[in-house]
């Protein structure tokens, strides 16, 4: 996938802890003055405006798209008529990159992009990485055998938060 702005995925099974190493992760981005787009993947649904509030009562009414904002913050919420699986690039396409240095991206482990893979042992779950040539680097818990790519410690945040750069100004670079 081309962007115009470098993208970068954390693939992981569900329980890994992959929006718990974001959480950690963005703040040490933003200190190094990394500006940060967000794409989630979820598996089901879900909602972000409470039920009762007018948003929440407008998009259950019918509104195929509902967008509420103020001097903090603007959310859009789409209804999918026919459920289907969100394309990475339609979602992409929806950013301000103009505001990004970098899109860093949670779950579409199947789209070939760079990715970081995280791993934990006890979860007992097998590696990606073999499978797929997008991912550049590996963080888990325990020592593996990553062939050629880097290793990195999944709890060891800044690490990960200087791979990450080097990786990007490789990007810049190129």
């Amino acid at each position: 996938m081309n962007t115009s702005k470098p993208m970068l995925g954390f693939a992981a099974f569900s329980g890994t802890g992959k929006t718990t190493l974001l959480e950690k992760l963005i703040p040490q981005l933003l200190e190094r003055g990394i500006r940060i787009a967000m794409v989630k993947h979820a598996h089901h649904a879900f909602d972000i405006d409470t039920p009762g509030k007018d948003s929440h009562r407008l998009r259950k009414a019918g509104a195929g798209q509902m967008l509420i904002a103020s001097d903090q913050r603007m959310a859009l919420m789409t209804e999918n008529p026919t459920p289907q699986e969100p394309r990475l690039d339609e979602l992409i396409a929806r950013l301000d990159l103009d505001a990004a240095d970098l899109i860093l991206v949670e779950g579409f482990k199947h789209v070939a992009f760079p990715k970081i893979e995280l791993h934990r042992e006890a979860l007992g779950k097998t590696l990606l990485h073999p499978d797929d040539p997008a991912i550049i680097a590996i963080a888990c818990d325990h020592p593996i055998d990553a062939g050629s790519l880097p290793s990195l410690d999944i709890n060891d945040t800044a690490a990960i938060a200087t791979f990450i750069l080097g990786w990007l100004q490789q990007q810049v670079e190129t």
